[in-house]
């Protein structure tokens, strides 16, 4: 695990967009996990800049949605399938048919979330996800006390969690109360994770995920199970960090053959 401790959050977004773009530049047919909330809107905009440039081009690459509310058809500004078309889709060049969301509204939730999986794993596996993190530590919607060996699946959302996300809605009481959010196991499965967290109300969920002991209580400790991953936060979301220092230097240090990697 690679934790990279970043003055600004545009810095953090600047950092796991090059990583993002690297993997992109060698497989342009990569397969992207992608996250919503406003974690990884960083990354999306730095993105952005680099399609408007030329750099880099996602036409041919395929994108999986972490997750997507149980309820809320796709049109309204309030479902993740409407955040991903606006951030993602739309910007970044994605053709249409090559993101693919959660399904919400199946009449049977519990074979449309297999399907799901079943589809990450007919596509190649996902090259490289992108994760944000919630203040009780859950990644995707996945709640803490969720298993580690988890498949894409319905979740309950935490009452934090539904008063962290009621800044989306008109009330409370219009979040919905259910999920269906690819498992700790399936996000595992990708090559390469990226996960980003912004701001003092991440840090102890950062601080226990890189940190702390494995535990179900804190499903972003699952990233320690990983051989690849790269923690980007910025100073406020590192401040629970006991060992920022070293984290600092080894970054500073980090040989140039691997800056690019």
């Amino acid at each position: 695990m690679e934790i990279i401790i970043l003055s600004t959050p545009a810095e953090v977004g600047r950092v796991a967009a090059a990583k993002i773009a690297s993997v992109v530049a060698k497989k342009p047919s990569a397969v992207i996990g992608l996250a919503t909330g406003s974690s990884p809107q960083g990354i999306y905009a730095d993105l952005q800049r680099r399609v408007d440039a030329r750099e880099i081009s996602f036409a041919q690459a395929r994108g999986f949605a972490l997750d997507e509310y149980v309820g809320i058809p796709p049109e309204p500004p309030e479902s993740y399938a409407s955040v991903i078309a606006r951030d993602v889709v739309g910007p970044l060049g994605f053709g249409p048919s090559r993101v693919r969301m959660p399904d919400g509204l199946a009449d049977d939730l519990e074979f449309a979330a297999n399907e799901y999986d079943a589809a990450i794993r007919a596509a190649g596996g996902v090259d490289v996800q992108i994760l944000g993190i919630g203040a009780n530590g859950h990644i995707g919607f996945n709640e803490p006390t969720s298993s580690f060996a988890s498949r894409t699946r319905i979740k309950t959302l935490a009452p934090s969690t539904r008063e962290a996300n009621a800044r989306f809605f008109d009330s409370l009481d219009r979040v919905p109360t259910h999920c269906v959010t690819q498992g700790l196991g399936t996000i595992l499965e990708a090559r390469e994770l990226v996960l980003v967290a912004q701001g003092s109300a991440k840090a102890d969920a950062a601080a226990a995920s890189v940190e702390g002991p494995l535990s179900s209580f804190v499903p972003g400790s699952a990233l320690q199970l990983h051989e690849h991953v790269t923690v980007a936060v910025d100073e406020a979301a590192a401040s629970k960090l006991k060992h920022a220092d070293y984290y600092k230097y080894t970054y500073a240090n980090k040989p140039n053959r691997q800056r690019n990697q």
